[in-house]
């Protein structure tokens, strides 16, 4: 008798779409692990579509739409019965983990933050203010209460940086079992890899819709005059997904600011650049963008931010720098140098080798599933804080979705 097939149901709070974001990126890296051995994946989203929607092309996965505050989800994953649900992003495990733990008790709750949201809102909010950043103060906001939690509520939280693992497990005290180290999944395209002096220009890629990003293209538009004053020859070509109006309207042929927008192969372009400039002042987890420059042999100039759990600034594949001038210098020396150059091409190529080997993670990633799975009952029974949490709280979250249902049903 063949072996039956586990079930995965992954509740994204957006579709996958790995050219548009690293969290996207990351996303297709967990359902190919899922893939690989053969288990039956089903990605479901309350989330409008996307012309950027990844295609996935195998018999054992699926998507379907999904919708917020209706019995019909309680239908279908009651149905299913998978062995494990995953939570994409804890707004996600508010809204459907109270159905999932009602219609699907046995399942494996499993949160994926991609990064610590808490954290980055509370960043942002201090740049707002003109404060600086401590980068390693706890966050205590409503946003923070939501997010932990949520990760103390599910079974296991998968957790994308040391510096957010630590953070959780000695500031708001998750017990160890109950957090998975996930360093963020490559993309595995074959990129075409042009030497120093087939590289041209400056490069930026980012979503958009990603408020960090955003600043970091505003702050670019600052510190570009300074940076084309000593190379007049060069361009810094923005690209991401999701360009509004006034990011299009920054697009500036004279001065060498190109805003381009999606591009349809990150990776390639951003290989065909000399050096990524990245001024990131707030943001959480790993930046994606750069550890693609990594991969596409285009070290770059960023900020403690942008470095933050990746490697130490002094194997940084370029320079970590804390000021306008210093940026500025690092850019213009790492794109003139060619010594400078490979020795932080180097650098990226160890800390990939160090950090990010897909198969590696994605065995880390199932070592766990199976460690909950084996004995689930048991598992949850360890765990006091997550029993009291489902005791006292999320219920007003639950209850509002079944009076929203209600309010629904009666109106039409």
């Amino acid at each position: 008798m063949s072996e039956a097939i586990r079930e995965v149901v992954i509740i994204g709070s957006v579709w996958p779409e790995s050219n548009s974001s690293a969290a996207g990126q990351n996303m297709m890296g967990i359902i190919s692990s899922f893939l690989a051995r053969q288990w039956r994946v089903i990605f479901m989203s309350a989330c409008n579509d996307s012309p950027y929607v990844d295609t996935v092309e195998h018999p054992l996965f699926s998507f379907e739409p999904i919708t917020l505050n209706c019995d019909t989800f309680d239908r279908r994953i009651h149905a299913l019965s998978p062995d494990v649900v995953i939570f994409d992003r804890f707004m996600t495990e508010e809204q459907f983990s109270a159905r999932v733990r009602q219609q699907c008790p046995g399942a494996l709750r499993v949160l994926n933050t991609e990064d610590l949201h808490s954290l980055r809102a509370s960043r942002m909010e201090s740049v707002k203010a003109g404060k600086a950043i401590c980068l390693n103060c706890p966050v205590n906001s409503d946003k923070a209460h939501r997010e932990v939690a949520a990760i103390l509520r599910s079974d296991l939280t998968l957790v994308i940086s040391s510096v957010e693992l630590t953070l959780l497990q000695e500031v708001y005290q998750v017990p160890s079992k109950q957090l998975c180290l996930l360093p963020l999944f490559l993309g595995s395209e074959p990129i075409s890899l042009p030497d120093f002096t087939h590289k041209r220009d400056f490069v930026f890629i980012g979503n958009f819709r990603h408020a960090p990003n955003w600043d970091a293209v505003i702050e670019l538009q600052r510190l570009w005059p300074s940076i084309r004053k000593k190379l007049s020859h060069t361009t810094l070509n923005i690209y991401g997904a999701y360009p509004p109006k006034k990011a299009m309207a920054m697009d500036n042929p004279k001065t060498g600011f190109r805003v381009h927008g999606w591009t349809e192969n990150a990776a390639n372009t951003v290989a065909s650049h000399r050096v990524m400039l990245a001024p990131l002042r707030f943001g959480a987890g790993i930046k994606g963008k750069l550890v693609l420059a990594m991969q596409c042999d285009t070290p770059s100039v960023t900020t403690r931010i942008g470095a933050e759990g990746i490697t130490d600034e002094a194997n940084w594949p370029g320079s970590v720098v804390d000021s306008d001038r210093d940026f500025v210098n690092s850019a213009v020396d790492l794109y003139t140098n060619e010594a400078v150059w490979l020795a932080a091409k180097k650098h990226g190529e160890e800390v990939l080798a160090s950090q990010f080997d897909n198969d590696k993670n994605a065995s880390q990633l199932h070592d766990a599933l199976e460690a909950a799975l084996s004995n689930l009952d048991q598992w949850r029974a360890d765990l006091f804080m997550q029993g009291l949490l489902w005791h006292h709280t999320l219920r007003s979250t639950q209850y509002m979705s079944q009076w929203i249902e209600a309010k629904n049903r009666l109106s039409n």
